[in-house]
């Protein structure tokens, strides 16, 4: 599980640069004040370590700049450097490896806060029982009683609120925000905010669930949205890009390029075959049934009107480019109709033309009548 360890080199420059900082920071304090405070402080040890409390800093060796107070606070550092430890039992089990940062810079408030915390370092935990079980999980923040509670080696985690990621164990860059948020989550890389949120996640990632009681399901790479199904909204459509990004659906030539006319491309439309169907459960819980397409089918005729997964696999149609080709092949028709109609017109002007010379050859023989016929009588 990753970890945060830092170089030798780092560690002891901040070392040095810390107490420089503090012992110039303490002569000036000198200077200023004649008197100290009487009686002295008590809990003061070498290496710039302060314990107070039954058996705080009990096994202290060669750490520096720790402090504990609480009853077995930080009872087993030996040489671990730059943690507190507020609390009955906060990080008792802390060692410590200045070889290796390991089991530093640990802050643990509340009775049993890191009390499992081992070599691990960088942990922030605040409220009773947070980080509890860890050991080696490094870059973990838990605020709120119970936070974090179990777990051991994963690292990275967030959780703020009582309870929230309780039972992950090895699971890392967890992110939950709200009581018992991701509570039986053990998955990596999941993000909830809200009470209760996440609850059915399990050991799925990168699984996005947000509003209070989104319990979510246990499908990686999933994302669900509390109060946002079946609301009226404005009247332009939301989509989402490759890389997850939301948006509205853009026209602007601005944003566009390799711009040229459709032409006869949209001519595939024509082998395309709408079915009727219905959703899987899991897909759509009320399975109304809808009519489109299948994207396997179209993926056939043109790939250009699909969309893939993350897995390269098909996923859906892209139904607006289907009705770009749709407005395409309407246009081509509706000019086809419109020369259609001019020939028309022109024949219709003929057909009318044509209808006047008749009827005016024909008004021109009623008015000159019959022609006369003369009989010769030859008796």
């Amino acid at each position: 599980m990753p970890q945060t360890v830092l170089g030798n080199d780092i560690m002891k420059n901040r070392q040095t640069t810390f107490t420089t900082v503090l012992f110039t920071l303490g002569s000036l304090a000198l200077c200023q004040f004649v008197q100290a405070v009487t009686p002295a402080p008590d809990g003061g040890y070498p290496g710039g370590n302060t314990a107070e409390g039954q058996n705080a800093l009990f096994s202290l060796a060669t750490g520096t700049y720790n402090t504990a107070v609480g009853f077995l606070s930080l009872e087993s550092d030996i040489a671990g450097q730059f943690n507190t430890a507020i609390g009955a039992g906060a990080l008792l089990a802390n060692v410590g490896d200045p070889s290796t940062g390991a089991g530093t810079e640990n802050t643990a408030t509340g009775a049993g806060a890191l009390l499992s915390n081992t070599n691990a370092l960088d942990n922030t935990a605040d409220g009773a029982f947070a980080l509890f079980s860890n050991t080696r999980g490094s870059g973990n923040t838990a605020t709120g009683a119970a936070a974090l509670e179990r777990n051991t080696t994963g690292a990275g985690n967030t959780a703020i609120g009582q309870a929230a990621l309780n039972e992950n164990v090895t699971g890392s860059f967890n992110t939950a925000i709200g009581t018992a948020a991701l509570l039986a989550a053990s998955g990596d890389s999941n993000t909830v905010v809200g009470s209760g949120a996440g609850g059915s996640v399990g050991g799925a990632d990168h699984v996005i669930c947000i509003g209070q009681g989104v319990a979510g399901a246990n499908v990686d790479n999933s994302c669900y949205i509390g109060s946002i199904w079946n609301q009226p909204g404005g009247s332009q459509p939301v989509y989402v890009n490759s890389d997850g990004k939301l948006g509205l659906l853009v026209s602007s030539r601005r944003f566009k390029d390799e711009i040229k006319p459709i032409a006869n491309a949209s001519a595939v439309i024509y082998a395309l075959e709408p079915v009727s169907f219905r959703y899987k459960p899991e897909i759509e819980p009320t399975r109304p049934r809808g009519f489109g397409l299948i994207a396997e089918d179209v993926e056939k005729i043109s790939p250009d009107l699909v969309t893939r997964g993350v897995d390269g696999k098909v996923n859906s149609v892209r139904y607006d480019q289907v009705n770009a080709m749709l407005l395409n092949e309407f246009l081509k028709a509706h000019r086809k109709v419109q020369e259609l109609e001019k020939e028309m017109a022109a024949l219709n002007a003929q057909l009318k033309d044509q209808a006047a010379q008749i009827q005016q050859i024909s008004a021109r023989v009623q008015v000159t009548g019959p022609a006369k016929t003369v009989v010769f009588n030859n008796q």
